[in-house]
């Protein structure tokens, strides 16, 4: 066969033919398969290996789905257990202030009358003082404040009234005559009422 027809025959194939001839020849070249049934097995290999790789697909996205999950899942409940941590803490601290408080109340009681206190010997009453001024001072720390004064207006929030006296200023209604024991606030949280008198206005036998 002469170089002209074998390109005259070269001419006469047409895409089809390459293609197939493509899909079907043999990877080491030693031989070509052009019938239809090596193209249908390629295609059916290329769509398992689509159908495979979907499914990698999906198991990747379920793997990520739940690995975010388990993420946000760790950091709700690292946030929840610094909560926990934060609210066990203040309660703590909440429960030993409230324990001091009868040693104020003792520092209190022995300051109470001043003429008694004055004659204590002198070294060992600012001894005493000291302390009570160190106790005090570490209460401000903390952020607790006393409440109840006297002639302020009763406040049900943070007075406990003991007892009502009789005035008969009208000024003088419903304030506090007497703190009998102080109260005292932890910021905005009440860690004891104030114990007080309560003035009651009367006037005479008519009641105005």
């Amino acid at each position: 066969m002469s170089d002209e027809d074998v390109k005259k025959q070269d001419e006469s194939l047409d895409e089809d033919d390459v293609v197939e001839f493509e899909f079907n020849e043999d990877p080491e070249g030693k031989q070509a398969s052009y019938g239809a049934g090596g193209e249908e097995d390629l295609i059916r290999k290329l769509q398992k290996l689509k159908l495979e790789l979907k499914a990698c697909q999906k198991e990747k996205a379920e793997y990520l789905n739940g690995w975010q999950k388990e993420r946000a899942d760790f950091a709700n409940y690292k946030k929840d257990e610094e909560t926990r941590k934060g609210v066990f803490s203040e309660a703590m601290r909440e429960r030993i202030l409230t324990r001091f408080l009868s040693v104020v109340d003792s520092f209190n009681m022995a300051m109470a009358n001043k003429e008694t206190w004055e004659n204590v010997d002198k070294n060992w009453r600012m001894g005493v003082e000291h302390i009570y001024s160190d106790l005090k001072k570490v209460f401000e720390e903390y952020g607790v404040k006393p409440v109840g004064e006297e002639g302020e207006p009763f406040d049900p929030n943070i007075h406990q009234s003991m007892d009502m006296i009789a005035t008969d200023q009208k000024e003088l209604d419903h304030k506090v005559a007497k703190v009998i024991q102080q109260g005292y606030k932890l910021g905005e949280r009440l860690l004891r009422p104030a114990r007080v008198n309560v003035y009651e206005y009367k006037n005479g036998e008519n009641g105005d």
